[in-house]
């Protein structure tokens, strides 16, 4: 391998040109500049990034803590935050927390000592004093999804109060009276906030959520299977499940299908988090789509913004309802096609 004395050499310069070219240093004349690059593609000369970042102290990688690889929903976000973060010339280094706090803090953990330039999480829980603890000794870092009120990062996430309120309609509309939710852990943000938005979009129907109706879920498709199957055993069961994310909505189905009931005929069911394979079940299943892409790559630039020296603002954007027939809608509704977002870059 090509060494930048070979580089040097094989220009007629000093490795100190070398180096200057290679850092984009003005000093340097166009003469010697057209030199060193014609050195440097005739060798295949590639710098040492390491090296490189211990003079810079800036490795240009970022660190992406997601709740859980498995879940279709965070891996097209980890998609669109790599296709960002390359067209703004960094890498990404990728940890999956498993939905376990202290997984997640073994990933930030690690990210740190690799001495990346900034870190994008999307927190399992509230309390990571090690989050906390990096965020006071001034790591740029951008919550994406979730986030830990009172931390004074920016936030980038989806709005889906007036989706869910847009879901209770549409419900409400089709004449379905008892709905039900799978609710996220209460620890994370996003699981408090889709029960709030689904009992006060309830309310403004003069509908009540019975706590029999209330089955608390960790975003696992085991846990939306066990909820469904205790709404199936109550003595007046839901009309409606409403999953509070995906995979949840995927356990539902399993449930349903493990008892002989039909979708919809004998109970319906809703998602949050709109995801490819949801066209393909049958019926298809009528869910809040976020805009997955767009957040990655919202995140990306607000984080860059922090790691150069730019103020990284906060964005939410909205999520929308995607009508299918999960839920007794005619046979033909108006659909929305799902949004697998890609990077336009």
């Amino acid at each position: 391998m090509a060494s930048i004395k070979d580089v040097a050499a094989e220009a007629g310069v000093s490795v100190a040109t070398v180096s200057r070219v290679l850092n984009d240093h003005p000093s340097v004349s166009a003469e010697a500049r057209t030199r060193v690059l014609a050195a440097v593609e005739t060798l295949g000369y590639r710098p040492n990034a390491v090296a490189r970042s211990l003079r810079t102290d800036q490795t240009h990688t970022l660190g992406l803590v997601i709740s859980d690889v498995m879940n279709p929903y965070f891996t097209e976000l980890a998609r669109s935050v790599e296709e960002e973060a390359r067209a703004l010339g960094y890498s990404v280094i990728i940890g999956n927390a498993d939905e376990r706090p202290d997984l997640q803090d073994h990933h930030v953990r690690n990210l740190l000592d690799r001495r990346i330039d900034g870190l994008l999480v999307s927190p399992t829980d509230g309390g990571s004093p090690l989050m906390l603890d990096a965020v006071r000794a001034g790591t740029p870092m951008v919550f994406v999804d979730r986030w830990i009120p009172g931390v004074d990062v920016p936030v980038v996430r989806a709005d889906g109060q007036a989706a869910v309120r847009d879901l209770v309609a549409h419900l409400h509309g089709l004449g379905h009276r008892r709905l039900a939710i799978i609710a996220g852990p209460a620890a994370t943000t996003t699981g408090r906030e889709r029960i709030e938005a689904f009992r006060e979009a309830l309310g403004a129907y003069g509908l009540e959520l019975p706590d029999a109706y209330i089955g608390q879920g960790d975003f696992q498709a085991e846990s939306g299977r066990r909820v469904t199957e205790g709404f199936l055993d109550l003595p007046e069961p839901p009309e409606v499940v409403f999953a509070a994310d995906n995979l949840m909505a995927l356990g539902a189905l399993d449930a349903v299908r493990a008892r002989g009931l039909r979708i919809p005929e004998d109970i319906a069911l809703a998602a949050f988090d709109d995801i490819p394979w949801f066209v393909h079940t049958d019926p298809p299943i009528t869910a809040v789509a976020q805009p997955t892409g767009e957040l990655g790559r919202a995140a990306v630039r607000a984080l860059v913004d922090r790691i150069e020296g730019r103020p990284g603002e906060s964005v939410t954007l909205p999520a929308r309802l995607v009508v299918r027939r999960s839920c007794g809608e005619p046979p033909n509704p108006p659909q929305s096609p799902t949004p697998v977002q890609r990077s336009t870059s």
